[in-house]
């Protein structure tokens, strides 16, 4: 049995999406039609579902602001890319969503991540045990390269990932 250390949360320790990392989210995920919308300082950001900081939803728009952290932007992203085709049509604020598109949500930003020259998948499942996920072993990398074959799966069977585990740059087509 493997040891599983539990980071503590530290929300402040995390990677914001600052101008360079918005340039790279905007590059990352056009190819899913998510348009970057920047948002000034000490501004609300629409459509963000928890406030705050955290990066907002609403049609094909993601908000964020320099202090969002990328966690957050591309955990909504990947909400975008695993919803159903109706809910995206009518996406205002709250992904919605049930536990298996959840946790295929985790594992796509996961690999997303890794996509990411500045952030990589090692930093983003830091960064999410920093913020306060919760996965039953104990911390994202744990779940990520130990339990995570039913997300994985699920991702699959709606054409996000193809069956060599590699993101087809699609999103969901079918409910």
């Amino acid at each position: 049995m493997r040891d599983v250390k539990q980071t503590e949360p530290d929300p402040t320790n995390v990677l914001n999406c600052d101008s360079t990392m918005q340039v790279a989210l905007a590059d990352l995920l056009k190819t899913y039609g998510l348009d970057i919308q920047f948002v000034p300082e000490n501004t609300a950001i629409p459509g963000s579902f928890f406030g705050e900081r955290e990066a907002g939803l609403i049609e094909n728009s993601l908000y964020l602001r320099f202090d969002t952290p990328v966690h957050s932007a591309l955990h909504e992203a990947c909400h975008y890319v695993c919803m159903s085709p109706d809910r995206r049509a009518h996406l205002d604020t709250d992904a919605e969503g049930d536990f298996n598109e959840e946790n295929g949500v985790c594992y796509l930003q996961i690999l997303l991540a890794g996509q990411l020259s500045n952030m990589g998948a090692d930093r983003m499942m830091l960064d999410m045990d920093r913020w306060g996920y919760s996965f039953r072993l104990g911390s994202a990398k744990a779940w990520f390269d130990d339990d995570a074959e039913d997300a994985m799966l699920w991702l699959q069977r709606y054409g996000i990932l193809d069956q060599t585990q590699q993101i087809t740059g699609q999103y969901r087509l079918i409910d």
